[in-house]
């Protein structure tokens, strides 16, 4: 992996501007700077995809401010380069760095449904929600090649087991047939993402994903054919799209929505260095501003990991934008109703025979 270090060079097509030292790996190769001798730049950056045979595709979730028990990722790495993303320190896991690699060199696990059918056939699996893309998006543009999504939420349908998704992509609507039977059955819950309505912040901060205006279609076509839908409005980032909050919740709902959530950013690990580096670049003359409020929101810190605190903050600023969730979900009728899936109708295929009995 050849590292690079922070320039002046802000490429708008990506979130992270280089790739910061992968804290795993002992030896790099590092590109300094650029040589002004031949006035060289960097060359456009292409995403590359890394095939892979998994050993294992459900998770357990052991974080109890996170909202899921199990979690599975057909895709390790995120093209949609969203600079404050969370699950851009797990790809050092893989050997690779936060930032460009991130959204650069994306991981598919070729072999999900197989894994997740085999996961099913377990005795000892009790029917659970499993949320997709609870690391990185399920539908990020290699998802229209590849169809792993697709297909794992036809085993989901096949042995009866609850499913929650989340994403930023319209490529959702394309597997609403599936979505439709699971929620006959009432197995699936699909959230969208929607961080503002500004697209200009979007292209900055979300640089290849779905528009805002297309999410909120999701959400509207999601609700007409009867499909339990919300938004996330997440995260919240102080001094960017704060103010935001009000005409997001308020769209969502008119969209159909009926759930909505939030969190506030926080930047740990080598986000921290990354999401400076970019917010200089493309804010730079409220920067410093953006960072103290941040700051303000994690007890003088950037990077927060107390249970409880770290995804909704405290201080000041954090206990306005949690009153200003409350006061706007209740006015526009969001949050009302628990969300309940079926847990009942499990069961276990084998040999691609359903049990007489």
């Amino acid at each position: 992996m050849i590292n690079q270090v922070a320039n002046d060079r802000f490429d708008k097509g990506r979130g992270a501007q280089y790739n910061p030292k992968n804290k795993f790996l002992k030896g790099e190769y590092v590109q300094e700077h650029a040589e002004a001798i031949d006035d060289w730049e960097l060359e456009e950056r292409k995403t590359e995809y890394i095939f892979d045979d998994s050993k294992t595709l459900v998770n357990e979730v052991k974080s109890p401010d996170v909202g899921m028990m199990y979690s599975a990722n057909p895709y390790q790495g995120c093209e949609h380069g969203c600079i404050y993303c969370y699950a851009r320190n797990t790809h050092e896991y893989w050997g690779y760095s936060a930032g460009l690699d991130f959204e650069s060199r994306i991981v598919v696990k070729k072999n999900a449904p197989q894994l997740l059918k085999k996961f099913f056939e377990n005795k000892n699996w009790q029917p659970a929600v499993i949320s997709f893309s609870g690391n990185t998006d399920c539908y990020q543009p290699i998802e229209r090649k590849m169809r792993i999504t697709r297909k794992l939420l036809e085993i989901c349908l096949e042995y009866r087991n609850p499913v929650g998704i989340i994403t930023k992509n319209a490529l959702v609507l394309r597997d609403l047939d599936v979505l439709k039977e699971l929620s006959k059955l009432n197995l699936v819950r699909v959230f969208t993402s929607i961080t503002s309505m500004d697209e200009d912040l979007r292209r900055l901060m979300e640089p290849r994903t779905a528009s805002y205006r297309s999410r909120l279609k999701v959400v509207e076509a999601l609700s007409k054919n009867g499909i339990p839908t919300g938004i996330m409005n997440a995260p919240i980032i102080p001094g960017l799209n704060d103010n935001h909050m009000h005409d997001v919740l308020k769209a969502a709902s008119e969209a159909g929505a009926k759930w909505a959530g939030y969190t506030v950013v926080r930047l740990n690990g080598a986000i921290g260095q990354i999401f400076h580096d970019w917010l200089h670049k493309a804010f730079p003359d409220r920067a410093e501003k953006v960072w103290n409020l941040i700051s303000d929101c994690h007890e003088g810190h950037v990077n927060d990991s107390r249970w409880g605190n770290r995804m909704v903050g405290d201080g000041k600023f954090a206990e306005l934008v949690r009153t200003q969730f409350k006061l706007y979900c209740k006015k526009y009728g969001l949050n009302q109703a628990e969300m309940e899936y079926n847990l009942n109708d499990f069961r276990r295929i084998k040999n691609g025979q359903l049990p007489l009995f």
